[in-house]
Order: C-alpha cells, then structure tokens, then sequence
C-alpha cells in the first residue's frame, strides 16, 4: 500500500511546481524506492566537487531502484532566476530530477542548514542518513548500498576542472564573502599590506549586502591567499559583459591560470556563476591575487579556494 504523501519526509515534493529533467514526482510515486536527496546551489564550489559522484550513482544504482532527486534552494538573488539555473543545469551536465526551492519550503522540511547536504529516504518515506559538506564518499555509497540492499565495488570518479576535489592539505584560506551582511578580514586598499586572508577593494564600489557593485570601470579587488584555487561568484552587468585581467603577485598568472583566465589573466564576466580564475599546478605558499575590472556594472559575491 502506497504511503501517505504526510507520512514521508518527501511530502514537500507535492506542493513543488517547477521540476527540470522531470515531470513533477510525488512522495506517493516515489514510495517503493530509495531517494537521494541533493540539496545544491549552482555557484557553491563545495557543491560543485561533489556532483561527479551524485551523477555516478544515480547512473549506477537507477536499476537497483535508487532515484536522485536535486533540490535547487538559491543563495544569491540571481539564483532564483529560472533561466540561470536552466543554464547551469545543462553547462554541468547534471541529468537527474531537480525541484526548484526557491522559497525554501524543502529545505526547511527536512531541516537543512547547508549546502550541499545529501539525505537518504528509504522505501517508506525515512530519512536514513544524512551528509553535510564535501567528502565521506565511500561511507555515503555505502549507506545507498545497505539501503537498497546490495554490495558492490564502489564507484570509480575521476573529477577535473571545477569539479576537481581542494587541495586539502594545503587549503589556508577560507570562503569569504564581499557583500556587507557576511562579509570579514577587509584589509587596507594598499594590496600589498594584506595579510594572509584579507582582502581588500580599490576604485568606486557599492558594497550591497549581498556583493560589492562596482561603479566606474578599472575597480579592483586584491586578495592575500594560500591555498592550489581562487574561484569568485561574479554577475556581469545587465546585458553586457564585464572583461577582467588577474594578476598573480604582480604580473600575469601564465601557467596557474583558471579555467575562467587566460594564461595573459584575460576573461569576461558574461553570465553569473562561479569563475575559477586560478589553478595552480601545486601550492606555493601566500600569494597576492588581484582581479581588475576594464568595465563598470560586475558584482562580486564571494571568494572560494581549493
């Protein structure tokens, strides 16, 4: 007998509306099966490293009666908008379900406080297990596995790119938001008085509560880091788009450019996402980033490292 939408931790699916990749699913329709259930959102970096292994169990375990189920719940005002997340959806090649949450009533449901956060319901509409974060990747297909009734060799998971797992080891710099509702460690103007992890802004910018709007073109944003990555959520201007050149310690970043910058620290700010504007081949200690802006109209959200 089917469960009761009320009875199962799912029930909030019945009141979503806009679902991509999917009809809209139901907790009734999704009783019998086991539910992965990712909550995300597209800028977040901690998120990003760990879809290539949400996307391989769902491809691996869909026949054993494992359903991935994405609850896209926005940090930024951008990412409430339908056609960026529509975007992201396909740039990252994610092919499972995804409910939009824009007003959070999934999240608060299941009482989530982070992204990402991955919940296991079983059969009956259960919460199981619950993760938080990056990381515990065996334990977590572990707890597919027992749920679903099966024993397997693991998934194997190559990540690259934006996906590719931090640089644990050698991480010193934390996330640090620009916006004044959440924003710390803002240094001095003159760049190269930051200490490790401030970061400071120069030229004519309006910090908002939620990033930094600049004002008059040539705005810079320097940043004293430790750490292999230097990724920034940046939004470009309304209908345009906003070039940038990165600096490493002074001159060009060359071989430790990002996906996001060329060798020269060139790149634009065309669509509001994460930009990896460093990637270095290994760490090497502090280093001062500095990101300039040729055109007026870019917000900048907030720094993550890897």
């Amino acid at each position: 007998m089917a469960i009761h939408a009320h009875e199962s931790a799912l029930a909030e699916f019945d009141r979503a509306t806009v679902w991509l990749n999917s009809e809209p699913l139901t907790a009734d329709a999704l009783h019998g099966r086991v539910v992965l259930v990712d909550f995300w959102t597209y800028t977040c970096v901690n998120w990003l490293r760990t879809l290539p292994y949400v996307s391989a169990w769902a491809e691996r375990y869909a026949e054993h009666g494992l359903a991935v189920v994405g609850v896209h719940a926005p940090e930024f005002g951008f990412e409430h908008d339908l056609g960026n997340v529509r975007r992201a959806v396909a740039e990252l090649g994610v092919a499972h379900p995804v409910v939009i949450d824009n007003d959070f009533a999934i999240w608060r449901s299941f009482g989530n406080r982070y992204w990402p956060a991955v919940y296991l319901v079983d059969q009956g509409g259960r919460v199981r297990y619950r993760h938080f974060g990056e990381e515990a990747y065996a334990e977590t297909e572990e707890a597919i596995q027992a749920l679903l009734g099966i024993e397997e060799e693991l998934v194997r998971v190559e990540a690259g790119g934006r996906a590719a797992a931090a640089d644990w080891d050698a991480l010193r710099s934390p996330e640090t938001y620009v916006g004044f509702a959440r924003g710390e460690r803002r240094g001095e103007p003159r760049a190269a008085g930051l200490a490790l992890n401030e970061w400071a802004l120069a030229g004519t910018w309006t910090v908002e509560e939620e990033s930094a709007l600049l004002r008059e073109p040539g705005g810079s944003i320097a940043y004293r880091f430790e750490a292999r990555d230097v990724n920034l959520v940046l939004a470009p201007p309304a209908g345009a788009a906003a070039r940038f050149t990165v600096r490493l310690d002074g001159g060009p970043p060359g071989d430790a450019h990002g996906l996001d910058a060329g060798p020269s620290g060139e790149g634009a700010v065309a669509e509001p996402r994460l930009y990896q504007l460093v990637r270095q081949a290994e760490p090497a200690g502090e280093r001062l980033f500095e990101i300039t802006f040729l055109d007026p109209g870019v917000r900048a959200y907030v720094f993550t490292f890897g």
